[in-house]
This record gives structure tokens, sequence and C-alpha cells, in this order.
């Protein structure tokens, strides 16, 4: 109660502020992912070889002739990142609550934003085991695949600082319902599937951690294979909603989702027949983000809950006075 006080004593965020925390939320949660895949590339996953201290007694990278200077601290500054990402979760929280406080019926929107932090929190422990671990192949791809709900729920919140707290009714058929399930059930198929071309490619964050004992070429085939499958999905789904009824805010989030898909399967094919080079690495990390982004935006235009009653705060009641008469 003593908190819910001093949170009630805050400036109501007014709509503009409330995006742009909704919006960081989302580019924290997809910037770490693209940073660790920095960290991963430059072979700098064991620059700080122990967790949470960087080196035993230090928090912060020393002299050591074992271990590179600047991998020490292209490790560290990814590190350093999850400060920002944890400003940014409390924000998240801060205004939400102070959303709440005002219009108690906005429970939801602060059950998101506590998946901001909670999230940080689930990251950080996955972090420590990844480096214990000696960044084995399979805990990379936890530590990578746990921040992609992260997104997600990121842009849900977005939304949920957007409009209000009616049961969700759909704007699409139900087949049309299906499909969308369905195209997000194959997008993280093909995320999981992505982090086995990971675990068998060369960029391991470390040049003695154990890779994926696979044939890399089969695994980019089925992690191909998989965005085929999407795409063909996201097509069928478009011409269910040629029937009819559609709202054209839903068909700019359609077309962007393609534009976002093709541009990464682009970019995959070009890595691969480019024997996997660096920078584009993490470009498609950062793509593969940025489609997470647009398909669940397309899932967040395909419902509707009803007007945003927290535009503002909710009005005082009128005191009423006594009168003589």
């Amino acid at each position: 109660m003593a908190l819910s006080s001093l949170i009630a004593r805050l400036p109501y965020p007014s709509r503009p502020v409330q995006r742009a925390i909704a919006v960081a939320a989302i580019v924290a949660q997809a910037g770490i992912g693209v940073t660790g895949s920095v960290v991963r590339v430059t072979g700098s996953g064991l620059g700080c070889p122990t967790w949470p201290q960087c080196f035993p007694g230090s928090m912060v990278p020393v002299a050591h002739p074992e271990f590179d200077t600047l991998n020490q601290w292209i490790e560290f500054g990814n590190r350093l990142l999850t400060v920002v990402v944890v400003l940014v979760s409390a924000l998240a929280v801060l205004a939400a609550w102070r959303v709440q406080i005002a219009h108690p019926e906005r429970k939801r929107l602060v059950k998101l934003a506590w998946t901001m932090p909670g999230g940080v929190v689930l990251q950080a422990v996955v972090g420590g085991i990844t480096v214990l671990a000696k960044l084995e192949w399979w805990t990379v791809a936890i530590h990578f695949l746990a921040s992609t709900p992260l997104v997600w729920l990121a842009v849900l919140l977005l939304r949920a600082f957007n409009e209000g707290d009616e049961p969700a009714s759909w704007l699409i058929p139900p087949p049309a319902k299906k499909l969308l399930v369905t195209l997000v059930v194959a997008l993280w198929a093909i995320l999981i599937a992505g982090t086995t071309v990971t675990g068998a490619g060369p960029h391991g964050g470390d040049p003695e951690t154990h890779r994926l004992d696979a044939p890399i070429e089969v695994l980019a085939q089925v992690h191909g294979g998989l965005l085929v499958c999407y795409l063909l999905v996201l097509a069928v789904f478009g011409l269910v909603l040629m029937r009819g009824g559609t709202p054209a805010a839903l068909w700019r989030r359609y077309a962007i989702v393609w534009v976002v898909a093709l541009a990464q399967g682009v970019l995959g094919s070009v890595q691969y027949a480019l024997g996997i080079p660096e920078a584009l690495v993490s470009l498609h990390v950062l793509g593969s983000a940025l489609v997470i982004v647009a398909t669940a935006a397309l899932w967040c235009g395909s419902r509707d809950r009803g007007p945003v009653t927290s535009a503002g705060p909710a009005p005082r009641e009128p005191e009423l006075t006594a009168t003589r008469s």
C-alpha cells in the first residue's frame, strides 16, 4: 500500500510517454539479442569467464594474458546493456502501475508490464548458466530463445497501452484465426531450427566451445523449409482475409510481415552462400527480431479490445457541498 501511494504521486504518463516506454521495451528486448550475437561472432563469449563477476574478484575486465582486452570489453558491454533493459523494464512497470491506480480495471496492462523485469531475471539466470557451461551450443540456443517471447510480449504491451480491457473480439473469420495461430507456431519452429544451424556453425562465441555435431547443410535446409511453410501459411491467411471485411490497418500490418519475412529469407540465403560472414549473422538476428515484432503486430491487429480508457487520469467525482437555506 505504501508503494502504491508513492507511485500515485508520480505524474500521470501521457499517451506519448506510454508509447515511448513501450517502444523502448521492444527495442531493448530485441537489442540485447542482437548485441549477444555480436559477442558470439567476435569470439568474445568468454571475455568475462565468470558470472556475475567478469573475473574472480572483479566485476569489470582486468588485464589477463589469456583473454584479449577487446573481447573482454565486448562481453562486458553486453552485460552492461542489461542495465538499460532493467531501467526500461522498471519504467514500463511504473507507467502501467500509475495507469492502474487511476484506472483499476487495467489489470492486464500491469501484468504485461511485469513480464519485462521478470524476463530480465530469467535472462540473467540463463546467461549465467551459459557462461558457466562454457558456451555449450544448447545453452546459447536457450539464451536466445528465452529472449524471443519477451520481444513478443513487449509488442503486446505497446498494444495494451493503446487499447481497452474488453474481452478480445476477433476481427478476422475463424479459418483465418486458425491460420494465424499456425503462423505463430511456424515462427517459433523457424527460430528453434535457426539455433541448431547456429549451433553447428562456425561462430560459437569462443574457439574452444563445443559445436553441434550435425551436418549444417541439412540443418540449414530444414530452417529454410520452415520459412517456406511460414510464407505459405501467410499467403493462405491473406487469401482468407480477401473474403472481405478486413480493416485497412490489418492489411498494412500483413504487408509489413511479407516485406520483413522475405527480406529475412533473402538475407539468410546470402549469408549462407557467402560462408556465414560475421556482420550478416548479427543482421540476421536483427531480422529475426523484426519478424517477431511484425508477426506480433499482425496478431494484435487481428483482435479488438475496445477503445482505450486510460488516455488520461480518471476524472474526480465532484465534491458535494452542503448549502443552508
